[in-house]
C-alpha cells in the first residue's frame, strides 16, 4: 500500500491499479505535456493532478486549480485571464487572472468539458502560446504554464455532437490518464474507509460487518461517496465500533443492486451527509464543506437544490 501526501493531501493507494497509474503519473509528470485527466465523478481525479504537480519539476512553483463549472461565462473568462480596473461594473481594480497566478506552475482545470465554446477558442490560443490580454486591457500578457485538465464526461463523443472543439480536445489530451473507478479498484475500500474514520474519529472502528458490506457495495459515487459515508457513520454510531446500523439504508437493503436505487440512495446520502456536517459544525458554512471535501460555494448549491433549511452560520 502507498500512503502519499499531495499539496497537503492525503492520498491512499493500495490497489494494483492505483499504484500502476501513479508510477504512470511519475513519468509523465517529469514533462511539459499537458494532461487530461478522465474518470467518473467522485473517482480522485483531482487528487491525481495534485500528484502530477507534486512530481513535476515546477513543484516548486504554484498550483492554481479551478471548476469550470462553478462559475458563469463573463467571471470565468476575468477569473482565468484578469482584468483591469473599470474593465466592467464591480471591478474597481485591476487582477490578475489564474493564468498568471500559475506562471512557471501548474494551473490544473476540472470539469473542463463545460467550457463554452467562446472560451474553449481563447484556452486554445494560450495553450498553443499565444499571449492574451486581461479583460478590458491593452497590454499583452505571456506565461509559461502547465496545464492539467479533468473531466467526468467523454470528450470524444462532445466532439461530435460538437460541443466540444476538436483541435482543443487534441491539445488538452497529449497525455489521456484514466483514474479508474472504485468498483473496479476493490483494494482501496478498506485502507480509504480506515484513512477517513481516523480523520473522523480516532477512538471509532469498524465492526467486521461494515467492512463486509463497505467492501461489496460497488460505490456509484466513488471516493467521494466513500468519504462521506464514513463521516455519516462516525457522526451517528452510539458506542467505539461503527455497525451495520450505522450505516445508510442502501447497505442494509436487498434491493440496492437496482441501478435506480443506487441513485435516489445515493442522493439521499448526499443530502444526510450535508445535514450531518451541518450539525456537527453547529450551521458553520465552511467547516462544513471542509468536513464533507467541498467547497463553501458547493455546499450553498447543494442546500438549496435539496430544499434543506438550514440557518447557516459564515
Amino acid at each position: 500500500m502507498l500512503a502519499r501526501e499531495f499539496l497537503g493531501v492525503s492520498a491512499i493507494f493500495a490497489s494494483e491499479a492505483m499504484q500502476r497509474l501513479i508510477s504512470l503519473v511519475e513519468r509523465v509528470a517529469a514533462t511539459n505535456a499537458t494532461i487530461l485527466i478522465t474518470g467518473e465523478s467522485g473517482a480522485g481525479k483531482e487528487i491525481v493532478a495534485r500528484a502530477i504537480h507534486h512530481y513535476s519539476l515546477r513543484c516548486a512553483k504554484s498550483w492554481v486549480d479551478l471548476n469550470c463549472a462553478a462559475l458563469p461565462e463573463n467571471l470565468l473568462e476575468s477569473e482565468l485571464f484578469g482584468h483591469e480596473k473599470g474593465a466592467f461594473s464591480g471591478a474597481d481594480s485591476s487582477k490578475p487572472g489564474l493564468f498568471e497566478l500559475a506562471n512557471h506552475g501548474t494551473l490544473f482545470l476540472d470539469e473542463i468539458g463545460d467550457l463554452d465554446p467562446r472560451m474553449q477558442v481563447k484556452l486554445l490560443r494560450v495553450l498553443d502560446g499565444a499571449s492574451y490580454y486581461r479583460v478590458g486591457g491593452v497590454k499583452k500578457i505571456s506565461v509559461d504554464v502547465r496545464l492539467v485538465a479533468a473531466t467526468n464526461q467523454d470528450l470524444k463523443v462532445a466532439v461530435r455532437e460538437g460541443r466540444f472543439r476538436s483541435d482543443l480536445y487534441h491539445r488538452l489530451a497529449q497525455i489521456p490518464v484514466c483514474v479508474p473507478p472504485l468498483r473496479d479498484r476493490q483494494d482501496d475500500i478498506v485502507p480509504l474507509a480506515l484513512h477517513y474514520l481516523a480523520q473522523q474519529n480516532s477512538d471509532l472502528v469498524f465492526s467486521r460487518a461494515v467492512l463486509e458490506k463497505l467492501s461489496g457495495y460497488d460505490w456509484p459515487g466513488n471516493v467521494r461517496q466513500l468519504r462521506n459515508v464514513v463521516m455519516r457513520a462516525s457522526v451517528f454510531a452510539a458506542g467505539s465500533e461503527i455497525t451495520v446500523a450505522d450505516l445508510p439504508e442502501e447497505f442494509t437493503d436487498s434491493a440496492f443492486s437496482s441501478g435506480l436505487h443506487r441513485l435516489s440512495a445515493l442522493s439521499e446520502l448526499e443530502r444526510t451527509a450535508i445535514m450531518a456536517a451541518l450539525e456537527a459544525s453547529r450551521g458553520h458554512q465552511q467547516k462544513a464543506a471542509d468536513k464533507l471535501g467541498i467547497s463553501k460555494r458547493t455546499l450553498q448549491r447543494k442546500v438549496r437544490a435539496y430544499g434543506m433549511v438550514a440557518e447557516l452560520a459564515g
